[in-house]
Order: C-alpha cells, then sequence, then structure tokens
C-alpha cells in the first residue's frame, strides 16, 4: 500500500510539479500527443494538478528520457530538478540498470537515495516508485526479483522521510494482465498510465476517482496459434532490437532531449477525471 499517512489532505497546494526519470515517466506507449511526444501517467497527472489550480496558476516539467540508467538519471536530471524547486517531483528509476545482468544493486541505491534526498531537500513532496512484479506475467524474469525486492525494500525505507509518499506498484496484481501493458512487455499501456496517474494522486491523500487496483473484466484467452504469433512479433519487433542495442552499448534515448524541459505554464486538457480507456 502507498504511504499516505503523512501525506497532504488535498493536492490543492501543489502549483508546480517536476517528472523525473526514464521511459516509464516520458510516457512511452501511451497515446502521441498532436507535438508526436507520448502523452504518459505524469502528463495525465499533471492534467488533474492544474484542474485544481486557477487557469493559468501551475508549471509542469517532465525530464525524463527513455533508456537512461541511475546514473545518467543522477547525473543529467537531478540538478536541474533541484534548480527549478517545484512543488512535487515524481522520481523513477533503476529499472533499467536491474535488467542488466551485471547491476550494481548498491549503486543504484546509493543514486537514487541521494537524489530522494537532494529533492527533499528543496522543500519539494517526493514520489516514488516500486515497480510491478514481472515474474507474474513475463517468462524468464525470475532472476530480477531478488535485485526488485531489494529495491522495494529500499524504496520504503526512504519513505519514513513523511516528505516522500510511495506507489506500491508491486502489491497491485490488476499489472499481471497484459492489457495494461503496450505489445513491447516492458512499457504501460494507455490504461496502464491512466491507473498510475490515479496511484499518485491517491499516494498524495486525494481519494481515488476510481478503483486503480481493480481487475480489468475477464477476457477470452488468446489462442495457442495467436499467442505463439504475438510472442514471434515481440521478439521480431522489440526483444531482437533491445539487444541489439545493449551488445552495442547504444540506448534509446541517446541524443534525446526531455519533452518538456522547462517549467513552463500548464493548462488542464481536462478538468474531469477520464473515463475508463481499455
Amino acid at each position: 500500500m502507498e504511504n499516505t499517512q503523512n501525506a497532504p489532505t488535498t493536492i490543492s497546494g501543489y502549483a508546480s510539479y517536476v517528472a523525473v526519470g526514464d521511459s516509464f515517466t516520458e510516457g512511452m506507449c501511451d497515446d502521441l500527443l498532436p507535438d508526436g511526444h507520448y502523452r504518459g501517467w505524469a502528463d495525465r497527472l499533471a492534467d488533474r494538478l492544474a484542474a485544481d489550480r486557477p487557469t493559468g496558476d501551475f508549471r509542469y516539467a517532465n525530464l525524463a528520457v527513455r533508456g537512461k540508467l541511475i546514473g545518467q538519471i543522477h547525473d543529467e536530471q537531478l540538478a536541474t530538478a533541484t534548480a527549478l524547486g517545484a512543488d512535487l517531483v515524481t522520481l523513477a528509476g533503476g529499472l533499467n540498470d536491474v535488467l542488466r545482468p551485471r547491476c550494481d544493486i548498491a549503486r543504484v541505491e546509493e543514486l537514487l537515495g541521494d537524489a530522494a534526498t537532494r529533492l527533499r531537500a528543496t522543500g519539494a513532496t517526493v514520489v516514488m516508485f516500486t515497480s510491478t512484479d514481472p515474474t507474474r506475467r513475463m517468462a524468464g524474469s525470475a532472476r530480477l526479483l531478488p535485485a526488485i525486492l531489494r529495491m522495494k525494500a529500499f524504496v520504503h525505507e526512504l519513505a519514513q522521510d513523511p516528505g516522500i509518499a510511495v506507489v506500491d506498484l508491486f502489491s497491485a496484481p490488476c499489472f499481471d494482465d497484459r492489457r495494461l501493458w503496450a505489445e513491447d512487455r516492458l512499457h504501460l499501456s494507455p490504461e496502464g498510465h491512466r491507473r498510475v496517474a490515479e496511484a499518485v494522486l491517491e499516494s498524495l491523500g486525494r481519494p481515488a476517482a476510481f478503483d486503480w487496483r481493480a481487475p480489468l473484466p475477464p477476457a477470452d484467452p488468446p489462442s495457442r496459434g495467436a499467442k505463439l504469433a504475438a510472442d514471434a512479433r515481440w521478439a521480431r519487433n522489440h526483444l531482437g532490437p533491445w539487444l541489439g542495442r545493449r551488445l552495442t552499448g547504444r540506448s534509446s534515448g541517446d541524443g534525446r532531449p526531455p519533452k518538456r524541459a522547462e517549467l513552463l505554464p500548464y493548462e488542464a486538457r481536462s478538468r474531469e477525471p477520464e473515463a475508463r480507456e481499455a
């Protein structure tokens, strides 16, 4: 469950928000915006925060870039995020490190903890995340579980600070449903992003507009042929290119700037909670 004991009872006081992280926070595989960027849960969260403010009285920056390791997030985004001095910061990172076979988990914790400490020193409320449990939906992911559990415990330890809230995705079985994930099986679908945005709002003390943990309606299981075809398509279109980037030391985020690098005024697209999209 989220760390809501010390969270504010209303989010209306947040006049500015900065998102820090990797593809999870950039919004990969959500709907595309007119400018070609993915929308993502952070944009959806900004919509809801902006809706609680007078028109023109909310600012938002999203520094997240796909493919970034925690060291890159720490070195490339942290100084900017602290300098912006936002009321609220979301901080997510480290999973890209965990996916690599020789991950130095102690170093990941050191950098993530330093980032959280420095962001809290600005006076911001900081929201952090636990990973979902990949073993419940992805074959071959059991090797990741010890590091994911260690990171989960570490994030909850950081949340002993009353200014840090935690969104515990690991304990939400709804994320076992593949319909909350994109075809690449690593990034959220639009419905997954919608639920994470609601989870963040709840972690900040806002009564949930819907139960983001609720399971999706039952669906007929795919046929064996359809499953084999989907697995082959995934291996060809996603696994192969991912392995190629790992072998050549490249990243999907190389040379890519943040989609919203400055803390600029942001107007809500809608002032009502979103209808369910899945």
